[in-house]
C-alpha cells in the first residue's frame, strides 16, 4: 500500500517494455516469424540500455 505512490525507476520502465515486448515476440512467433525477429531485436535493445543503467 505504502508503495502506491512510489515512482518507478528508469530501470523499472525499461525491464516492463521488455518483458512486454518479449511477451508479443513469442506469440508473433507462432504466426508471423518476421515480425516476432523484429520484436526480438527491439527487446535486445532495451536490454542493452538496461545493462548499461544498472551497476555490474
Amino acid at each position: 500500500m505504502f508503495g502506491l505512490f512510489k515512482k518507478k525507476s528508469e530501470a523499472d520502465k525499461l525491464k516492463e517494455s521488455y518483458e512486454k515486448l518479449m511477451k508479443e515476440a513469442f506469440n508473433l512467433s507462432k504466426i508471423d516469424r518476421t515480425a516476432s525477429d523484429a520484436k526480438y531485436a527491439e527487446a535486445d535493445k532495451i536490454m542493452k540500455q538496461i545493462e548499461a543503467i544498472t551497476p555490474a
